[in-house]
């Protein structure tokens, strides 16, 4: 496309440099004309004067020396003003304007902004404070909210605390990670995940609604995610039942949508850098929102004597863990362990031994390339439930993904374009339904089915 652009661009200034032989006479193909015969007895009344013919012929030659000169200077403008057109045309190419990465930053904030709570319109909610434009809740009042941290209120589990559900008003329900921050990694992280949150608003992040704190102990509540993190769903005590092969299609796409938003539209961009299961909450509808971004870093910062190595086991990828190289590839190697995950309905690493770990990608990456293989090993709970050119192009996806090697990773952007086909409508992709096969479809026992 570039190359057609540039072609047309040129297209003029290679029509007007045409050899000057050329520009002699507004038709370059015809013959010459005839130079008159003068001859030197003036015994002809018709006979021209030598002295004037030579003075037309000059004037002549006067003209074609001018159009030429004019020609030149008209084809060297035009060549300028294109050259100019290129140059700025390749800068903008090259280098994408920050105020526009900053315009899309703001139009995605909006729609995270429409679709996430806030506090305001809660008059019962004591604000003691902002921490920037974070509101700060009183400690108190939240400790009230999570029945003084009642373990059966306890949502998850964490490196530094837990996370409980919580009721700061009669009409909000809300999540609350309770860190203890005797270590200063706990206290980073807190800064880190407040500072990062209240800058990043998406529809597939999660929303920040306050902080708090209270001596050693740092607060961070959010909004309520009702049907818990991905993990809980697929490795809990459901074993992934409630979601069908077009729910983790949907997670997977929404998953990649976060990712895309961190990684190309955040300035500057995001590397979540401990993205898993348990880290992708599912709302009531299983919309996926990323969360837990105390690892998290902005791209430029990633250097690896000053960034400790993190994440966890499983998701990591080679280079990272190897070379403490770390990129937003980084991300989409772990997406593509999650991307496992939703297929095999496996965990990332499961014991083989009480010393002995196998990893999801060295068992599935033999199987996954085998189409003869491949069904054998699709969770048995979506097993037979898809088109099976749907579970070739995921199982694809998948392998680009977790390669050992950074640059045969695709792009995020890449990722999510793949997905949106698989994904129906009403579920944010671009499948109909009736392009299903048959037994796809859910039974409905009182739809008719007659035609």
């Amino acid at each position: 496309m570039k190359t057609k652009l540039l072609l047309l661009l040129l297209m003029p200034l290679l029509m007007l440099h045409k050899p000057i032989w050329t520009l002699a006479s507004p038709y370059p193909f015809a013959p010459s004309p005839q130079v008159p015969h003068f001859s030197p007895f003036p015994n002809s009344m018709s006979a021209s004067s030598p002295g004037m013919v030579m003075g037309a012929e000059q004037r002549q030659m006067d003209s074609h020396k001018k159009m030429v000169i004019a020609i030149a200077i008209a084809s060297t403008s035009l060549g300028a003003v294109i050259l100019s057109v290129l140059c700025i045309w390749i800068y903008h190419t090259k280098y994408p304007s920050k105020s526009k990465g900053k315009n899309v930053q703001r139009s995605d904030a909006e729609k995270g902004l429409a679709s996430a709570p806030t506090l305001s319109k809660f008059s019962s909610i004591k604000l003691v404070g902002k921490k920037g434009c974070v509101p700060i809740i009183d400690y108190k009042q939240i400790e009230k909210a999570t029945g003084n941290y009642k373990e059966s209120n306890i949502l998850g589990e964490g490196g530094f605390g837990c996370v409980y559900k919580a009721q700061l008003d009669d009409n909000l329900e809300v999540a609350v990670k309770k860190l203890h921050c005797e270590n200063p990694c706990a206290e980073q992280e807190f800064e880190n995940e407040v500072e990062l949150l209240s800058k990043i608003q998406h529809p597939n992040v999660i929303s920040l609604l306050g902080c708090s704190s209270n001596e050693a102990t740092r607060i961070i509540v959010y909004e309520l995610m009702h049907n818990g993190s991905l993990e809980t769903q697929l490795h809990g005590p459901s074993h992934g039942s409630a979601l069908t092969w077009h729910l983790r299609m949907k997670i997977a796409l929404d998953t990649a949508r976060g990712l895309k938003y961190l990684h190309e539209h955040c300035y500057p961009a995001v590397i979540h850098r401990d993205l898993k299961s348990s880290n992708i909450l599912l709302d009531a509808k299983f919309n996926a929102k990323l969360s837990d971004f105390g690892l998290a870093i902005t791209n430029g910062t990633q250097n690896k004597n000053n960034i400790k190595l993190s994440g966890t086991l499983g998701y990591v990828a080679p280079e990272y863990l190897l070379d403490g190289k770390l990129t937003d590839k980084s991300d989409v190697y772990a997406f593509g362990v999650v991307l496992l995950e939703l297929l095999l309905g496996k965990k990332p690493v499961e014991k083989l031994a009480p010393a002995q770990c196998q990893s999801i990608v060295t068992w599935a990456m033999p199987q996954l390339t085998d189409r003869s293989k491949l069904p054998n090993i699709v969770d048995p709970v979506i097993k037979d439930t898809m088109d099976p050119k749907h579970l070739y192009q995921v199982a694809a996806v998948a392998v680009l993904c977790v390669q050992p090697e950074p640059s045969y990773r695709p792009l995020i952007a890449d990722v999510l374009h793949s997905l949106i086909p698989l994904v129906p409508v009403e579920l944010g992709g671009t499948l109909k339904v009736a392009q299903l096969p048959q037994q796809v479809l859910p039974a409905n026992p009182h739809e008719d089915s007659s035609p």
